[in-house]
């Protein structure tokens, strides 16, 4: 609303109570319907230019200097800029730009700028990306027994290579997620991501618990309750097979009979090579899966820290609901307004503070400038009604 002019002399004589009060109206929230809100802390240097002027105006050139810029960007966070982005901003709400940040079609100024919290998260999404999927082909591979001992992993470590296999497939699901929260400059893919590095931590974290447990603690008791009781004879026949011996301790202990395992069979029980098989494969493994621990905390902190942070603009750039000012809310307000002016100036020197104020601020074609809005308010009246006073009052 265009700034009044201060009243001229004879208005001067206004009591002294009365103009104190004035410039503060307000309105019995009683009254009002549930939609309306005149709690808007309205700061002009605020909002978009949108509100304040109807002339659309240019992002580059010499900008009009007593009009507050409009749009978001990199620029919204110069000392004393004010800026508030509006629809088919650069970056507007996280989907509308271009893979890089600036809208399809264009740059954003700067060109192909990115700040560091957005750097700290590629980086780190490079590290979970390249850690994930080689995790996931080394599964794959040992579930498509590409390797030559890869079925006696498949028999006798199944429940680790299954958490394992989940670790790799939930942080490359993740990674995904995370490239396209960084290269959209998307906050909600970006939550996302944040709260399936925890899940990712966990399911790195277990099999490594799983395989170290197992390897410090009594491994050769637990490897003689395993031949013995979980494998069962096509287990028994598949470690046989790949490493090459027949029965546990010898042919006549625990064996499967097959094509090269049989009484008088000249190869060696399993037990030494089984045993020196999970040795070396128990300490690997937990020795990685321990090792991506540190990393993964480190891809957890940047998420964190820098999630909220992806462009110049903190979040999405959007005013609050509660705190837009709707048509409705105006009504209300210049409403009682004019009913304050005529309490106080007169109701024909109100009428034509309110004419300039429409015409200034073109309100002309507004909804509540139609005879079929009304609004409640302390004065029961409406926008264009100016109530007469009386001639106690003047």
């Amino acid at each position: 609303m265009a700034p009044l002019d201060p009243p001229t002399a004879p208005f001067a004589s206004v009591n002294d109570d009365r103009s104190a009060n004035a410039g503060s109206p307000r309105v019995d929230t009683a009254t009002l319907p549930k939609d309306i809100s005149l709690s808007v802390n309205y700061l002009p240097t605020k909002f978009s230019s949108g509100l304040l002027s109807p002339a659309a105006r240019r992002r580059k050139g010499k900008a009009d200097p007593l009009v507050p810029k409009r749009g978001g960007g990199r620029e919204a966070f110069k000392s004393g800029e004010a800026r508030m982005p509006e629809e088919g901003d650069e970056d507007y709400d996280g989907v509308t730009g271009g893979w890089f940040g600036g809208k399809e079609g264009g740059h954003t100024r700067p060109r192909m700028s990115w700040n560091k919290f957005k750097w700290s998260l590629f980086l780190a999404n490079i590290c979970l990306s390249i850690y994930g999927l080689t995790g996931l082909i080394f599964c794959l591979l040992t579930w498509f027994d590409v390797f030559e001992h890869a079925d006696i992993v498949r028999v006798g470590n199944r429940t680790e290579l299954i958490l394992s296999t989940a670790a790799a497939a939930l942080a490359t699901v993740t990674s995904v997620i995370g490239w396209a929260g960084v290269l959209l400059n998307n906050r909600s893919f970006l939550a996302v991501y944040t709260f399936s590095l925890w899940l990712c931590f966990a399911l790195l974290v277990t099999p490594g618990y799983l395989t170290y447990k197992q390897r410090t603690f009594n491994l050769e008791g637990k490897i003689n309750a395993q031949w013995s009781r979980d494998l069962g004879a096509e287990g028994r026949l598949r470690i046989q097979n790949r490493l090459h011996c027949c029965g546990y301790y010898s042919p006549f202990v625990e064996a499967t009979v097959s094509q090269t395992c049989y009484a008088r069979s000249v190869l060696p029980g399993c037990k030494s090579a089984y045993l020196s098989f999970e040795k070396h494969v128990l300490e690997l493994w937990y020795t990685i899966a321990f090792a991506l621990v540190p990393l993964q905390i480190a891809i957890i902190l940047a998420g964190l820290l820098c999630s909220n942070h992806v462009t110049y603009r903190f979040g999405k750039g959007m005013m609050p609901k509660a705190y837009r000012l709707s048509m409705n809310s105006m009504a209300v307000i210049m409403d009682n307004y004019a009913n304050q002016l005529a309490e106080q100036y007169g109701s024909d020197v109100a009428s034509d503070i309110l004419a300039r104020s429409r015409s200034n601020l073109q309100l002309d074609s507004m909804p509540y400038n139609s005879p079929s809005a009304t609004t409640t308010s302390t004065g029961g009246g409406r926008y264009d009604s100016v109530p007469p006073r009386t001639p106690e009052a003047m």
